[in-house]
């Protein structure tokens, strides 16, 4: 009987996706600014696992969730939905066409060196904390502030889609908003703590990670995510120990920052405020201990199935094959995945930040990746990239 089901489902991948290839007046390469994607076939694609595309399925429903309603998702949700796991290649391959993805670099024709870019990884941490401050728990996890202005710049100026400001008014001014080091020594925000932890670097991390969950001293678990942040630029913390601590950068990864504070633990404070962007959180309730953390389209992400990519430039819910290579073994590999999150330095064409899970384990992986990435763009059949493609 499953023999049959299986069958089943292949077949019905086959009948709704029918419209596989490339209509007569959808090109075969197409360019808009500094990307350029070409038409391929799935057969050149790099080897992939078929638990993977089941995986890659899973976190596709999840976004159309977000989609169904677009009627250029709505078929291939509606498909998602009812077909079995165990057909989700051919789901892909029978509902999409990939497209190779490239990246002009300096201004220079296009080749193979631009046909990579770079993808690091990210996790959902644990930390110990505290709802009360003690000498211990000391270190507060904020929400977003009252005074906090954070305007969609596409709702006033068209032209300006996907670009945000943030500040806080004084006077009849909007001013930009406190960086770190002003918001450390403010007064007036214990209304907006969540909570406390015990290590500073943890918290600097979980801002960076943007999302995680804090044990507390009764055993029982708060989870957080992303609300917002004051709007200046992201700084890698990183990039402060290669140019002031002469660290090389080829042995940079969440490992060497944490070793450098165990051995630097009064220099720590001074590592962190390098960086002046801040995170604030939300309590995210009503999930389950298995879900994930909440990415950027509002969806549970999937551990090895979802990526940040740049908002700015690819469509939130867009499957991908990504192929990693990076000297450890654990980060060579080619997987689906579903572009549902973004982040404050995911930028480029191809640019990647891959969700390991949650945990300690992940934390390891995801630490230290920082691997060489190519990119396949999925679009439905027949589809026209200049309708999904944000870059201007």
């Amino acid at each position: 009987m499953q023999s049959v089901f299986k069958l089943l489902s292949v077949v019905l991948a086959g009948i709704l996706c029918s419209c596989t290839g490339l209509g007569p007046s959808v090109p075969q390469s197409f360019e808009r600014g500094a990307m350029r994607l070409d038409a391929v076939h799935f057969a050149d694609l790099p080897q992939t696992a078929d638990s993977d595309w089941e995986r890659a399925l899973a976190a596709f429903r999840l976004s159309c969730q977000k989609m169904i309603a677009d009627q250029r998702w709505t078929a291939l949700c509606t498909q998602a939905n009812l077909v079995k796991d165990e057909a989700a290649r051919a789901f892909f391959e029978n509902g999409f066409t990939p497209w190779r993805v490239s990246e002009r670099a300096g201004g220079e024709a296009w080749g193979t060196h631009a046909r990579t870019g770079l993808m690091t990884g990210y996790f959902e941490p644990l930390l110990r904390g505290s709802l009360v401050k003690t000498d211990v728990y000391r270190y507060p996890l904020y929400s977003v502030p009252d005074d906090l202005i954070d305007v969609e710049l596409g709702g006033l100026y068209p032209n300006l889609k996907n670009m945000r400001l943030r500040g806080k008014v004084i006077g009849r001014k909007l001013v930009p908003y406190d960086d770190r080091g002003n918001l450390e020594r403010r007064q007036d925000l214990d209304k907006n703590i969540l909570c406390w932890v015990d290590d500073p670097l943890d918290a600097a991390f979980l801002q960076i990670q943007g999302s995680g969950r804090v044990q507390l001293t009764d055993g029982t678990y708060m989870r957080l995510g992303y609300a917002n942040q004051n709007g200046h630029p992201y700084k890698a913390l990183g990039a402060w120990l290669v140019q002031s601590e002469g660290v090389p950068r080829s042995e940079m990864s969440m490992q060497r920052i944490r070793q450098w504070a165990r051995d630097n633990p009064h220099r720590t404070h001074e590592l962190i405020s390098y960086n002046p962007n801040y995170v604030f959180f939300e309590r995210r309730v009503g999930f389950s201990d298995e879900e994930g953390p909440i990415g950027a389209q509002g969806v549970p992400l999937t551990p090895e199935a979802s990526v940040a990519v740049d908002r700015a430039v690819w469509q939130l819910g867009l499957p991908f094959v990504i192929q990693a290579r990076q000297t450890s073994p654990a980060m060579h590999f080619a997987r689906p995945v579903i572009a549902q999150d973004t982040g404050g330095s995911i930028r480029g064409v191809i640019r990647f930040d891959y969700f390991w899970g949650f945990g300690e384990a992940a934390g390891e992986m995801a630490g230290s990746q920082k691997s060489e990435a190519a990119g396949w763009v999925l679009l439905p059949a027949g589809a026209d990239p200049d309708t999904f493609v944000l870059l201007k």
